[in-house]
């Protein structure tokens, strides 16, 4: 079965957020809720899930089981863009704020697109 250009860009979009989770991960710990414990390892362990999943997303084999542990994924790191976007009210930054708000909608096509995956076969 041919790959989406959407689940195509949802594992691209995945591999390149884990190579910045892996190679710089201090870019990612102001998204950290205090809540979450052992932050780096948290970045470092969703950066290797990122990457996991990007690669699932590519075989028609694992597409499935990616597809849904991608949904899974971003579900788990919606807390850590609530926070970036609440961290953001304080900015002088117009386009800062914008971009931190605009970041919370746009979690629904992305999971939409990683369940589309997961009922691909």
């Amino acid at each position: 079965m041919k790959i989406s250009k959407d689940v195509l860009g949802l594992a691209g979009l995945f591999a390149t957020s884990a190579v910045v989770h892996l190679a710089k991960p201090s870019v990612y710990q102001p998204l950290m809720p205090a809540w979450v414990p052992r932050h780096r390892e948290v970045i470092l362990a969703s950066g290797v899930a990122e990457l996991v999943c990007a690669a699932g997303l590519l075989h028609p084999r694992t597409r499935r089981i990616a597809g849904w542990s991608s949904a899974a994924l971003l579900v788990a790191v919606f807390p850590g863009n609530v926070k970036m976007a609440n961290d953001a009210r304080r900015s002088s930054s117009p386009a800062v704020r914008s971009a931190a708000f605009a970041r919370l909608p746009l979690q629904l096509p992305l999971i939409r697109t990683a369940l589309k995956a997961a009922r691909s076969h």
